[in-house]
């Protein structure tokens, strides 16, 4: 099927845009997302990759290339960290509401003031509400696997895709990683057929001023709408697209052997108490479950594989499924003045569904700080003991900081 090599997480995805062959490039250098780009480059120079490397100034302008590349109907890819992506937002709105499917790979690091380049999720989850598919990564295979996914899916669905993998924690750590045949990757990916190009023997508007009426003087009325509509209509598309992500997901697997859902489950089907968690932490949690079931725990691990748009009813069907009574669930992330928000989206998924359960939030691993897995048993043991006291409820807690 392909080969076998010695990978870290950047290295991963650049050998995954090389093998969609990704036509147009744009990126400006940021730690730790540097040697992603660097090696895409690489590619390029060598002749190993057929396509257009564009420098540019910053992190605005990187975005900005793709917007205007997919434009045109090129398939493009830009990789950006912390303030980088910070610096994308006013256009990660916008390629989203021009149904753009550009992939953009997020190595998580946390948000300055203060400066800060190690890890956390706090700068994809700040950008969950531009209308762009998010999926969050575990280990480097998932890396690669994950890039090819996202251009089929965004390609059939208009909407952009940003894959998500911890800085340092996997971004620089060497794994083993399965590369597929071109030929095999030729099959899975069609090639790129936007809804719209810019083509001179047919002249179009891309993204004319719209209004919160309906513009009457344009000649698709009725497909184009007022601004409403195509809000609504994008919206929509991701409301619907759980089908286009699990099917693209199933058939990667049939072909290559590696699905991964939308969530991944660990022990679940006798726990009394499950851990929530997304990206790299759900390894460090299985560890800790194993060592808690050791103890005499029923303690079980559910990996968050998509976290954009948030798989409520099927997480919803999970908690039903599943007879534990609390969750324990882990953010590397907080939305600042409530709680973690995996915390808040689950527990807005169960009560949509009239499930009750006991949702137990904590934070770990902000601005990089070392966890291991003794921190995550204490905040099980925490959950345990609060559930034991009759408090099904309780604040969020910080771990591993000095308070």
């Amino acid at each position: 099927m392909g080969q076998k090599l010695v990978l870290n997480g950047n290295h991963a995805a650049a050998y995954a845009c090389k093998d969609a062959r990704v036509q147009v490039i744009a990126a400006y250098p940021i730690t730790p997302q540097s040697p992603l780009t660097e090696l895409l480059s690489q590619f390029v120079e060598n002749g190993d990759l057929k396509a257009k490397y564009i420098c540019v100034e910053s992190e605005h302008s990187a975005i900005t290339v793709c917007i205007a590349a997919s434009s045109t109907g090129a398939r493009t890819f830009t990789a950006t960290s912390a303030n980088g992506l910070l610096l994308m937002h006013e256009q990660l709105h916008w390629a989203a509401g021009a149904r753009l499917p550009i992939v953009l790979a997020c190595v998580n690091r946390a948000v300055a003031a203060p400066w800060n380049v190690w890890n956390d999720q706090q700068d994809s989850i700040s950008q969950r509400d531009t209308g762009w598919i998010q999926i969050y990564c575990e280990d480097n295979q998932e890396i690669y696997d994950r890039i090819i996914q996202a251009y089929k899916i965004a390609e059939q669905l208009s909407i952009p895709i940003m894959v998500c993998f911890d800085g340092y924690i996997l971004s620089h750590t060497l794994m083993p990683v399965e590369i597929i045949d071109q030929e095999s990757i030729d099959k899975f990916i069609p090639p790129f057929k936007p809804h719209v190009t810019l083509d001179p023997e047919n002249p179009c508007v891309l993204n004319l001023v719209t209004f919160p009426w309906i513009r009457q003087d344009h000649p698709d009325i009725e497909k184009l709408g007022g601004y409403p509509e195509l809000r609504y209509q994008l919206q929509e598309a991701l409301l619907s697209s759980f089908d286009v992500i699990e099917q693209v997901d199933q058939e990667f697997g049939e072909k290559f052997g590696r699905k991964y859902g939308f969530y991944t489950e660990y022990q679940c089907a006798d726990a009394d108490y499950i851990i929530i968690a997304m990206g790299s932490i759900a390894s460090e949690a299985s560890v800790a479950v194993d060592v808690l079931r050791e103890e005499g725990y029923k303690i079980g691990l559910l990996s968050l594989k998509l976290f954009r748009p948030f798989p409520a009813k099927i997480l919803a069907e999970f908690a039903e499924r599943v007879p534990a009574s609390t969750y324990v669930v882990i953010d590397r992330s907080l939305s600042y003045g409530y709680e973690g928000p995996v915390c808040t989206e689950f527990k807005a998924a169960l009560f949509t569904h009239q499930i009750q359960k006991n949702v137990h939030g904590y934070l770990i691993g902000i601005g990089g700080r070392d966890y291991d897995v003794n921190q995550i048993k204490d905040a099980v043991k925490q959950s345990i003991t609060a559930v034991e006291k009759g408090q099904t409820d309780k604040k969020t807690e910080w771990i591993n900081v000095q308070k």
